[in-house]
């Protein structure tokens, strides 16, 4: 009536041999998503604001709105 000895010779090297390439696979996988469902529509949402974007523009916007303490508003 008693127990059998567990088996703990070679048991690390036989579960890494089986969660080894499951934990590959599945970072690979979340990086692979990752790269389609966030990075690419960000790239593509940074490349339409830059086309139709003038810095200039947006500066006086916030040089007449008294944002910069440095430069002046026209207006003064």
């Amino acid at each position: 009536m008693s127990l059998p000895k567990p088996v703990m010779r070679g048991m690390l090297a036989k579960r890494l041999r089986f969660h080894l390439p499951i934990a590959f696979a599945l970072s690979l996988g979340a990086a692979i998503a990752f790269k389609y469902t966030v990075t690419e529509p960000r790239k593509r949402a940074y490349a339409e604001f830059y086309k139709t974007y003038d810095s200039v523009k947006e500066f006086n916007a916030m040089r007449e709105a008294g944002i910069f303490e440095s430069v002046r508003p026209s207006g003064e």
